[in-house]
């Protein structure tokens, strides 16, 4: 794919993105907020204690890209999936992304001070509370995918949402990605081991909202690949451009701590391919993503067309 390609005009003039952000953006804080909470379950006789509750909400509201619940929102739009699986598909995504994060910036795994331009939870918590906190927040993404009426969201979708969340957050998803990633401080990777890697740590759970907003909605089978297709560029153009920012914005800018993997010694893709180089990647990747989506011909894919330009042309 030619590097130059560059987004289609019509789709995205078409569509204001954000106004189209601040609705979705705005029902899935709403949702969030309502779920993370220290309320019994019905037929339960208590909550859960108010600091790891305190520690959930922290961690996972007010702050982040909550790039993941829109990609899910944007393919069940495309597709004019079902309204009630896709919000909760999207903030059970974003759970488990929060989670991670939790985890990630512990001493044990990144040790990061700094987090959507905050202290991170164990700063804020100690690591006891934050690991809980990460363990409950993965537990509650599973819980917001089977609720109790199947006539709020059919079991058959219920299952197929959870075997997609499972798969993009586990051993040979982000998790495995991670250990790769922890695995590899210090060392020479090559380019494709690099991006079997971020196919992985972030690709994953990026290319699993996509599919599970289309998971939502009904699809060809051609259509559900060329999905896969743009999910996974998408993926894979977001850590390229991560990569990118961490060596060419601050830390204020970021919301995180800037030059942490020159710092740790990690294999990036400014270290393994040049600036230059990876700022031309991430047009390629875009230009694949978009490729995709001509593919699948779905009426109304504006949304995903502009996230996709979204995420190479960010700034944070």
């Amino acid at each position: 794919m030619d590097a130059r390609v560059k987004p289609s005009p019509s789709p995205l003039q078409a569509l204001d993105l954000s106004a189209w952000m601040d609705e979705r953006l705005g029902a899935v804080e709403r949702a969030l907020s309502s779920w993370v909470t220290s309320d019994a379950p019905a037929g339960l006789d208590h909550g859960a204690p108010a600091e790891l509750v305190q520690a959930m909400r922290y961690a996972v509201l007010d702050g982040g890209k909550r790039l993941r619940p829109l990609l899910v929102m944007a393919a069940s739009e495309a597709l004019h999936g079902h309204s009630v699986a896709a919000l909760r598909a999207a903030c059970a995504v974003e759970l488990i992304h929060a989670y991670s994060l939790v985890h990630d910036d512990m001493p044990c795994m990144d040790n990061d001070v700094l987090r959507r331009g905050k202290p991170t939870v164990h700063v804020a918590f100690g690591e006891a509370t934050a690991l809980l906190a990460g363990d409950a927040l993965q537990a509650l993404a599973f819980e917001l995918l089977t609720p109790d009426n199947d006539a709020q969201l059919p079991a058959a979708m219920q299952a197929r949402l959870c075997r997609l969340l499972a798969r993009a957050a586990g051993s040979s998803g982000m998790a495995g990605g991670q250990a790769i990633d922890l695995a590899s401080v210090g060392c020479a990777l090559s380019e494709k081991q690099l991006r079997d890697m971020h196919e992985l740590k972030t690709g994953a759970l990026l290319k699993g909202s996509v599919m599970m907003g289309a998971a939502s909605g009904q699809t060809t089978l051609a259509q559900w690949q060329a999905l896969e297709d743009y999910g996974a560029a998408i993926g894979l153009a977001f850590q390229v451009v991560d990569d990118i920012l961490d060596v060419t914005a601050d830390s204020e800018t970021l919301g995180k701590t800037a030059g942490k993997d020159a710092a740790a010694e990690k294999p990036t893709y400014v270290s393994v391919l040049g600036l230059e180089r990876s700022r031309a990647y991430a047009r390629e990747l875009l230009g694949q993503a978009l490729h995709a989506l001509e593919r699948a011909a779905l009426p109304h894919d504006g949304a995903l067309r502009a996230l996709a330009d979204m995420v190479v042309n960010r700034s944070n």
